[in-house]
C-alpha cells in the first residue's frame, strides 16, 4: 500500500514503533477511511494489549462562569486485538471505518484529528494526533450554500458546549454563525445561525436561529433581554432540497 500517504510521525513504544497510513487527509463526512497500520518490532519481544484510533476535536466549555477548551472523542475504533510483536518482526493491519455524518466540519475554529492509542502491557501508553480535513455532507453542504445565496456571508464556526436538551451524541454544538451584507435581509438582521442537531443519509435537523435587528426603544430592550431572538427547529429532507432557498427565505422573513 505504497499510495497512502503518511498519517503523521512514528509512534515511539518502547523498543517498537507504530505508523497510521490513511489515503488521504481530507473526506466527506460519513465517508470511509481505509489505511493501515503498521507496527515495527525493536529489539525485543513486546506485548501489545490493544490499539485505537479515535477522532476528537475540541469544543469550548463552560465551568464555574469561566470558559476552556476541552476534548471531545467523537468516535472510537478498535484495531486490534493482544499481539505479541518480535523482536524485528513487522505487522501490518488493514484498517477501515465509517466517519460518522455528524462530526463536525473543519472551517473556522473547528479541528478535527486521528489519534492513535496505543495500550501497551508493563510499559507507557502512548499516542499521537494527526489532523484531517473533513467537508460537509452533500446535504448539509446544500444548507449552507443555500444561507449564503441569500445574501449572507459566514462570519464565524465554532463548537460550543451544549444544553441537555439539544444535546446529542456529542456534548457539544457545532454553530454557524452569518451575517447578511446583501439582499433582503440586509439591516433587518443582526446575525442568523445554523446548528446541525442530527443526520442521516436522507435527512438533517437543524436548529436555526433568527437575531433581528434593535428597532427603536422597545427592540433596544429585546435585544437586551435576547427576546428579539427566534429559534426555529426543522427537519429537511432530500425531497426539499429543490425548494430549500425558498423555504429559508419565507421563515427568516416571517421572524426578522
Amino acid at each position: 500500500m505504497a499510495f497512502f500517504k503518511k498519517l503523521g510521525a512514528s509512534i515511539g513504544i518502547g523498543s517498537a514503533k507504530v505508523d497510521t497510513k490513511l489515503e488521504k487527509s481530507a473526506y466527506e463526512a460519513g465517508e470511509e477511511i481505509k489505511g493501515e497500520v503498521e507496527i515495527y518490532g525493536g529489539n525485543v519481544e513486546q506485548q501489545i494489549n490493544t490499539i485505537y484510533l479515535t477522532l476528537y476535536t475540541t469544543y469550548i466549555k463552560e465551568a464555574d462562569d469561566k470558559k476552556y477548551t476541552a476534548n471531545a472523542a467523537i468516535q472510537k475504533f478498535k484495531v486490534s486485538d493482544p499481539f505479541i510483536i518480535n523482536a524485528n518482526e513487522m505487522k501490518i493491519i488493514p484498517i477501515s471505518f465509517n466517519i460518522p455524518l455528524d462530526v463536525p466540519i473543519t472551517v473556522g475554529k473547528t479541528k478535527v484529528w486521528v489519534a492513535t492509542e496505543l495500550d501497551i502491557k508493563n510499559g507507557l501508553d502512548s499516542g499521537d494526533r494527526d489532523y484531517i480535513d473533513i467537508r460537509p455532507s452533500k446535504i448539509a453542504s446544500r444548507i449552507l450554500d443555500e444561507v449564503q445565496q441569500l445574501g449572507f456571508r459566514l462570519r464565524e464556526v465554532e463548537c460550543k458546549q451544549a444544553s441537555h436538551k439539544l444535546r446529542g451524541n456529542y456534548p457539544f454544538s457545532q454553530e454557524f454563525e452569518f451575517v447578511p451584507t446583501s439582499g433582503a435581509f440586509r439591516g433587518k438582521l443582526d446575525e442568523l445561525e445554523i446548528v446541525f442537531l442530527s443526520q442521516s443519509d436522507n435527512q438533517v435537523e437543524i436548529l436555526m436561529q433568527v437575531d433581528r435587528k434593535a428597532r427603536g426603544l422597545g427592540g433596544f430592550f429585546a435585544e437586551a433581554l435576547d427576546t428579539d431572538e427566534t429559534h426555529v427547529r426543522m427537519t429537511i429532507t432530500q425531497q426539499d432540497l429543490h425548494s430549500l432557498g425558498r423555504q429559508f427565505g419565507q421563515i427568516i422573513s416571517k421572524y426578522s
